[in-house]
């Protein structure tokens, strides 16, 4: 089958994917094979691609927003034919204190899609069945493939906020997760305030329904009750901090930050602020999201790109050069 192969990790501009033939994957016990219909970029990748996350297996295949049908290893659940979605965790051991406290996102030993296990830009793949969804008819292959990180850990995001219905919540960064979590806060009634670099990005924010849009360096004009970061910044959490009342909570939607900078306890965090990371997802949190996706006919900004076209599309995201998500086509 054809790759995009990273054998050594680098700066996307010098397009370290290289496309290659490799081996069709063997279907094994608990697992299935899945024959790759879609597959989102999301900004994970370009960590791993460029070396920010420390490599963990020679010749990787990224790519962990998987939509694939099943063509082998069928089950009386999964029956060959099923249209299924992939994301980051790929599995957990299942016996980790973590694991048995209801909190699989935090497991000792992971599997991660796209990065301890080959992903998903590529023409097939492998998947464990209990870490597939079946994907709701509404949900097209393009459109359903970022839900599958991008929407799922912006979901999540808000969960750990605490977001509650009708609240003010900031959102700061509009790539790929924020535009969709904000059409999740309009169904909770939310009022949506967003702070983001890039005047495509406040135009986007614009037009699908903030109630506010500042550039990255604007303060919302209220005290929000929730917030929540999405680009890798620590200068951004603390922007989003600075504008939280009294209890109010800012959650980190990012797997990597550039530092987190000094900032003034009395008058930034006092008062009993929070700031809390986000660390992967649970199945729960995928089969609530994307129940929630096919109600409210989420359908998300996509440009398509083609397999050979992965650097391009990882470029893409790292410029903000999109409005939306990145969708990579076999």
């Amino acid at each position: 089958m054809k790759a995009a192969v990273l054998s050594n990790p680098a700066p996307i501009a010098q397009r370290p994917l290289h496309m290659k033939d490799v081996p069709k994957p063997q279907t094994e016990p608990g697992r299935v094979l899945l024959k790759i219909r879609a597959c989102a970029v999301c900004r994970t990748d370009l960590h791993i691609v460029e070396g920010e996350l420390a490599p963990k297996r020679q010749d990787l295949i990224p790519g962990h927003q998987i939509v694939g049908e099943v063509v082998d290893g069928a089950t009386a659940d999964l029956p060959l034919g099923t249209r299924v979605g992939v994301s980051w965790i790929g599995g957990t051991d299942g016996t980790c204190w973590y694991c048995c406290h209801q909190m699989e996102n935090l497991c000792d030993r992971p599997t991660f899609t796209g990065y301890t296990v080959p992903g998903g830009y590529a023409e097939y793949a492998l998947a464990r069945a209990d870490f597939v969804f079946p994907l709701p008819p509404e949900l097209d292959d393009l459109h359903a493939a970022p839900l599958l990180c991008a929407g799922i850990i912006g979901f999540r995001a808000l969960r750990v906020a605490g977001v509650q219905q009708g609240e003010r919540v900031g959102l700061f960064g509009f790539g790929a997760s924020a535009h969709l979590a904000i059409a999740v806060l309009h169904a909770w009634k939310c009022d949506v305030y967003v702070s983001t670099r890039g005047e495509s990005h406040r135009k986007l924010a614009e037009s699908l329904g903030a109630k506010w849009v500042g550039a990255e360096a604007d303060k919302p004009p209220v005290e929000l009750d929730r917030a929540v970061t999405f680009a890798p910044s620590g200068d951004v959490v603390i922007a989003a901090l600075s504008s939280l009342r009294k209890g109010g909570v800012v959650s980190i939607n990012a797997i990597h930050l550039d530092r987190m900078p000094q900032f003034d306890y009395d008058t930034l965090l006092w008062g009993e602020r929070q700031i809390r990371s986000v660390a992967n997802m649970t199945r729960d949190d995928a089969r609530d999201f994307l129940k929630i996706a096919a109600e409210i006919n989420l359908q998300p900004k996509v440009t398509s790109f083609s397999l050979d076209q992965a650097n391009e599309a990882l470029l893409a995201v790292k410029n903000d050069a999109i409005d939306g998500a990145a969708v990579i086509l076999p």
